[in-house]
């Protein structure tokens, strides 16, 4: 290389690192730690060393330049891309000990800490630091928030903190939905709904039913207030709308999908305002469609609410027998599938959450399982038991709308 390109900003690391491992194995060890120096100094975006010679010049470096925090965290990403995690963990550790103002390395350590080590209090402790260097990172910001989701973090408290960055919040789809997420839990489904409204969002690889999700519940759960409070056309009108996703939400309707919570709380307005003839017509459509459930982990799968409303809708036409047919069902499923050991299949797509910070499946699906069997006994009108299994969906996963909004149902009966 020409002197004036090696003395350029901006050079990838390791073209430094090779030229201070070259002047090494010459046995010119003063020409290279001078390299290696430079190469420290270099910016480290997107340095990901992925060969074998590039550890042995990393190596060098670490043994020449004691003071190398970069060498470090370069050999950590190559060792944790190769899933030799205790090797990857040492690195990064060490190079923190020599640089603790680098945010990147502070990161990863609280990937490895979480995924790895199940180190959950380290994972925290490093990723709060690492945005504490950089609080204008938005990513990292969305990694601290999920981290704190997972974590048990209270949604008032998660709501705080996000709103304190909204510039970067506003950033990314991810982060401005999850804020209308945690509107939506706290039980300010208006502004949700204004938030969700007045935002252009994009499509995005795990985004799939998130965005017309929360559009779907803050409509519904506002229908619901509207219809307490006797505002019956404003009822209807947001229901509804329910059943149409605005342009905005960079998503459309997947063909079938299934609207029994929102055709049974249609029929309940219909029913309070002595419309019986459309009552009917709607708690029939609530009535319609698959009736057996499943761990629904995919975006497109049927959640056990629709089973669950469907059942609501039977009883809502006299059909009480084949209603508690579809609540004993959603007891029977959750009950004999508590305990499965879950494995996810190797061509599943669209669950990138899983690959931030990973999840336990088994976990997942106790969750699903207590929920299903909290709807059961929920629609056969055992409050009692409803309120057990629904209560122990939320201990296990503080974060889970269905049950919350459900068990408030269960306290109201």
């Amino acid at each position: 290389l020409s002197e004036t390109m090696v003395n350029q900003k901006g050079i990838y690391p390791m073209v430094y690192y090779f030229l201070g491992y070259f002047a090494s194995c010459s046995g010119n060890k003063t020409d290279a730690v001078k390299y290696y120096k430079k190469a420290s100094g270099m910016k480290p975006d997107y340095c990901f060393p992925n060969r074998i010679e590039e550890v042995l010049a990393l190596e060098d470096a670490i043994k020449l330049s004691n003071d190398d925090g970069k060498a470090l965290y370069y050999l950590g990403n190559f060792w944790y891309a190769n899933r030799q995690y205790d090797e990857a963990l040492s690195c990064w550790v060490k190079s923190v000990s020599k640089d603790n103002e680098f945010p990147t390395v502070l990161r990863n350590l609280a990937l490895i800490y979480y995924n790895k080590f199940d180190k959950k209090e380290k994972a925290l402790e490093s990723l709060e630091r690492a945005f504490e260097l950089d609080n204008s990172d938005a990513r990292i910001l969305m990694e601290l928030d999920q981290l704190y989701k997972k974590l048990g973090k209270p949604a008032a408290e998660r709501l705080a903190f996000l709103e304190r960055y909204l510039t970067l919040v506003e950033l990314r789809d991810d982060l401005y939905l999850e804020r209308i997420s945690l509107y939506n839990q706290v039980g300010e489904y208006k502004a949700a709904r204004e938030l969700i409204l007045n935002h252009k969002f994009h499509p995005w690889e795990g985004g799939e039913g998130k965005v017309t999700g929360q559009y779907v519940l803050s409509q519904i759960e506002l229908g619901k207030i509207a219809l307490s409070e006797k505002r019956y056309g404003e009822a209807i009108e947001l229901l509804l709308a329910a059943k149409i996703y605005p342009e905005n939400l960079g998503e459309g309707k997947l063909f079938g999908a299934k609207e029994n919570d929102i055709d049974f709380h249609t029929g309940c307005v219909y029913e309070a305002e002595g419309n019986s003839q459309n009552a009917k017509i709607y708690f029939e459509k609530a009535s319609a469609g698959i009736s057996e459930p499943s761990n629904a982990f995919f975006y497109n799968d049927q959640t056990p609410d629709k089973i669950f409303y469907q059942g609501l809708a039977l009883l809502k036409l006299g059909q009480k027998e084949k209603a508690h047919e579809y609540f004993n069902k959603l007891i029977s499923y959750g009950t004999s599938h508590l305990s499965d050991n879950v494995k996810m299949d190797y061509f599943a797509v669209s669950l990138p959450d899983m690959l931030l910070w990973e999840e336990d499946l088994n976990l997942r699906n106790q969750i699903n399982c207590n929920y299903l069997i909290g709807l059961g006994f929920l629609g056969l009108g055992n409050k009692e038991r409803a309120l057990v299994y629904l209560q122990k969906t939320l201990e296990l996963d503080m974060n889970h709308p269905g049950a919350k909004i459900h068990l408030a149902t269960a306290n109201d009966l």
